[in-house]
């Protein structure tokens, strides 16, 4: 018998699950979209599929409600907590992926208008900013909780990522200016 392919959504609602302890569908939604979704966008419907698909190979379990809403709370099973720890401990020899639409409206700037570009550097400054303010601000909030100083880690190299494609917008739109 063959196991069943996971892929990066499964370890994200496992590993979520996992890290939160019951949640619903709902509750996976907000949860990513505070943390990994700022760094691994994927769409949402998943994290209301792919739960049950994870009960279905024994992974997750589920519990409904009794009464109330009758929301169905999904927790790790040890199976679900070994998969996910097999995974982290598995190489990751793949590149690191950007799908940045600025980039690839960029790649094609020798067919745009000499303003569109500057705009679109003008545009993704601003975007850059603000996301610099976002990870700088969740840093501060939770700089002294050693509880999830782990979670930091990634944060860090976001606002790294952050400030090298500012600094890269910045510079095209003085060149451009």
């Amino acid at each position: 018998m063959s196991t069943p392919k996971l892929t990066p959504t499964s370890y994200v609602v496992l590993g979520m699950v996992s890290m939160r302890g019951p949640s619903t569908s709902y509750d996976l939604k907000r949860a990513v979209n505070r943390s990994v979704g700022y760094f691994w966008p994927f769409p949402h419907a998943q994290l209301y599929s792919e739960p049950k698909r994870l009960v279905d190979l024994g992974l997750l379990e589920v519990h409904q409600e009794e009464v109330g809403r009758r929301r169905q709370l999904y927790s790790s099973t040890p199976a679900g907590l070994d998969a996910l720890k097999s995974w982290l401990s598995e190489p990751t020899t793949e590149q690191m992926q950007v799908r940045d639409v600025a980039e690839l409206k960029l790649f094609f700037g020798e067919f745009a208008k000499a303003e569109d570009i500057l705009q679109l550097a003008r545009e993704q400054i601003e975007q850059h900013r603000e996301r610099v303010e976002v990870y700088a601000a969740m840093q501060e909030l939770f700089k002294d909780r050693e509880d999830v100083a782990d979670r930091m880690v990634p944060l860090g190299l976001g606002l790294a990522m952050e400030h090298a494609a500012l600094d890269f917008w910045e510079k095209l739109e003085k060149e451009r200016s």
